[in-house]
């Protein structure tokens, strides 16, 4: 049985062996990336098994895991089981979906973003505060599966990069496997010529020292007592350490309060909240690393009666990158929204 990249109901008929043909979505991609896209449910382990055994084939030759899928490739899938909920996702599915739709439950509410710059591919969005990027860790949805969701007829939507749930901001969808390789690529080097840019609003707690312009701290990925992901700074030979540098400018100061512009020169999780947090002056609003008196009592209203701030002032503010494909100029900007500077305007002054 052949079709163009769908799983059909495997679980239904766990002996039958899938013909799967490569789409325009799927170009470019890394077999056993598609595989475990496609496969929702099959253990990583299996999925890997599978392809060093030789039991999936492309274009009936043996494959390694990195082999790059090109247009038109056939791709023979053994016999596999998923998990039921998976296999209702993927039942049925085109390739395009493997990016898309099967990557989403079928309870996943359809919702459009402000959009900032879109074409064929590309699309830029503002994304607010409180909403996670992609589902995942507790999260049954994000952003790119509603976006999915709400435009069935795009064959690939992918996230280029990633936001925390709690910050706003300029969000990268690819809309096309060869943009998103080449900005994936970019982003991975911070020092080229089409290096992406990306400028961050953020407001500490305290006054911050005008002479701090650069934070150049190692920070280790690991999880807390409550098996629950958290980034510390370590000492830059730490055996786990990965070297991460933020540039700090002073925007405005404020009464116990100070807001900055924040530039990545690396892309770490967490990198703006722990280099800043470890700089004695938190973000304000941070539910992980910030200090959480304060936060509270500013969402209570008790800091200033008339406004109350409940989420974190972190704000993904600026992009200044070459277009992948058309090689164009694009410096996009989204303003804070509205809760941000009205806290900003009811602060006191110095």
């Amino acid at each position: 049985m052949q079709q163009t990249l769908g799983v059909p109901s495997i679980e239904a008929n766990p002996a039958s062996v899938r013909q799967l043909t490569v789409d325009e979505a799927s170009e470019g991609q890394r077999l056993d990336n598609f595989l475990l896209k496609m496969l929702k449910g099959v253990p990583k382990s299996h999925v890997y098994r599978v392809i060093r055994s030789g039991e999936v084939r492309v274009n009936r030759g043996r494959a390694q895991v990195d082999t790059r899928l090109a247009l038109g490739d056939t791709i023979r899938v053994p016999p596999v089981r998923v998990a039921e909920r998976a296999l209702a996702a993927l039942d049925g599915q085109g390739a395009g979906s493997a990016t898309g739709t099967a990557d989403r439950p079928r309870a996943t509410p359809p919702r459009e973003f402000p959009v900032i710059f879109e074409d064929d591919a590309l699309l830029v969005i503002d994304k607010p505060a409180g909403v996670a990027v992609h589902g995942g860790s507790g999260v049954s949805f994000g952003v790119i599966e509603q976006l999915r969701q709400a435009r069935p007829e795009a064959r690939f939507l992918e996230l280029v990069h990633r936001l925390d749930k709690e910050t706003s901001g300029l969000l990268i969808i690819a809309r096309k496997r060869s943009a998103l390789t080449v900005l994936q690529e970019r982003l991975r080097d911070h020092r080229g010529v089409h290096a992406l840019r990306k400028t961050y609003q953020a407001l500490v707690w305290g006054e911050w020292p005008a002479a701090l312009k650069v934070i150049d701290s190692s920070l280790h990925k690991g999880v807390d007592a409550a098996g629950e992901r958290h980034v510390r700074v370590v000492a830059a030979d730490h055996a786990d350490a990965r070297r991460a540098i933020t540039l700090v400018k002073v925007s405005a100061r404020f009464h116990n309060a100070t807001l900055l512009d924040v530039n990545l020169k690396t892309g770490r999780t967490h990198q703006i909240r722990v280099h800043l947090a470890h700089a004695g002056h938190c973000i304000v609003g941070d539910p992980k690393y910030g200090d959480f008196a304060s936060n509270k009592a500013l969402a209570r209203g008790e800091t200033l009666p008339a406004q109350r701030f409940e989420r974190m002032f972190l704000h993904a503010g600026g992009l200044d990158f070459t277009h992948p494909l058309s090689g164009e100029p694009l410096t996009l900007r989204a303003p804070l929204p509205s809760e941000c500077r009205a806290l900003l305007a009811a602060l006191p002054p110095p």
